[in-house]
């Protein structure tokens, strides 16, 4: 009996000089205490992951929830929203024409001069009833519609450079 204790004890010293002591006592710990803090701050009816996820997410939601309340009163606007002011945001037909000048004339968007046409005829004559509208998010689909003419990188270029061209030019007074 004496010869098993101190071969068991012998083992445990060997098991605690081992490099796998702390990575496995830490992963205990993660894994059965964890829970079981997380549990005695939430329902019981909760479950350990949801109990977990609260744990470490808890304070980091509250801060999210109120980014579209930021947004806005930085003049920032989730997409949603900006479609929704581009479409009901008129703009006169002389504005159109200044933006379509810039934007292939001054080298707004370096866009192939060709497409310039291709805009103004879709923007003044649109080929769907919803985009009939003389509103920003007409002439929108007027230079996303006339890109589809390009090749697909420089149409991609094109359509990623357009909201920023677009915007910076309407934050602007006319």
């Amino acid at each position: 009996m004496l010869r098993t204790q101190v071969h068991l004890i012998r083992q445990i010293q060997l098991l605690l000089r081992s490099k796998w002591v702390r990575p496995t006592a830490a992963l205990l710990v993660l894994l059965f205490v964890m829970p079981v803090a997380a549990l005695a701050q939430s329902s019981p009816f909760d479950t350990g992951f949801n109990a977990i996820q609260s744990l470490f997410t808890g304070t980091i939601e509250e801060p999210f929830g109120r980014v579209g309340s930021i947004q806005r009163a930085n003049g920032t606007l989730s997409p949603s929203e900006k479609v929704e002011s581009w479409q009901s945001r008129e703009l006169t037909d002389v504005t159109a024409k200044v933006v379509i000048y810039e934007a292939f004339v001054e080298g707004g968007l370096e866009a192939a001069k060709h497409v310039a046409r291709t805009v103004y005829d879709l923007y003044f004559e649109p080929k769907y009833e919803e985009f009939r509208p003389r509103t920003i998010w007409s002439l929108s689909n007027a230079f996303t519609s006339a890109f589809k003419e390009l090749e697909p990188i420089p149409q991609f270029k094109l359509t990623a450079k357009l909201g920023e061209f677009l915007e910076a030019r309407f934050s602007q007074a006319f």
